[in-house]
């Protein structure tokens, strides 16, 4: 049972990251014709096409987008619960799912850091990759790096920027534990 609860949890877990991607390059306003880009558009617009007649945005912020996110951590919730056999309550798994996807969207945040600090250590940032990462975290970076400029040529506004991610996680599952 554990073995197909991991799999139920990973499947769910790794579309809704690529959910929050599309919406995160949708804010940031990301280059959609680069290949990791094209994947998640891909990947989520045979959903969020026909969301998107229903729904409409609001300014900048897509809202299907945000709608598909909570509903694939609503049914990630239903379907682990109906596995253990657990009783169904719409409200607590609405408020759950949102909790899920700020969580999630911090945890994706982690990582796409994480990743942009090892590649600026190997790569020489001609991959389309390193120019997406560079693009989704910049905007978090650059009101750090104002406040702390790079000392001695060592940037650590990512060090700052992970630093209040996982005291943001922190308070998060202290306040609303899963």
């Amino acid at each position: 049972m554990n073995a197909t609860v991991f799999l139920v949890d990973t499947l769910f877990s790794l579309y809704l990251m690529v959910v929050i991607l599309r919406l995160w390059l949708q804010m940031v306003q990301a280059d959609f014709y680069n290949p990791l880009s094209q994947f998640v558009v891909k990947a989520t617009h045979p959903i969020v096409g026909p969301l998107r007649r229903i729904i409409p945005s609001i300014g900048r912020f897509d809202t299907a987008t945000f709608v598909l996110a909570v509903a694939v951590c609503a049914l990630k919730l239903i379907t682990l619960g109906l596995m253990f056999g657990g009783s169904l309550n719409p409200v607590g798994i609405a408020i759950l799912s949102v909790i899920g996807v700020i969580k999630e969207t911090l945890s994706l945040m982690f990582w796409v850091l994480l990743l942009r600090a090892i590649l600026s250590w190997v790569s020489q940032g001609q991959s389309p990759v390193d120019y997406v990462l560079y693009q989704l975290t910049e905007p978090f970076l650059a009101p750090i790096r104002k406040v702390i400029p790079p000392l001695g040529g060592l940037d650590l506004s990512v060090l700052i920027a992970i630093i209040a991610l996982q005291f943001l996680q922190l308070l998060i599952q202290d306040t609303f534990p899963m």
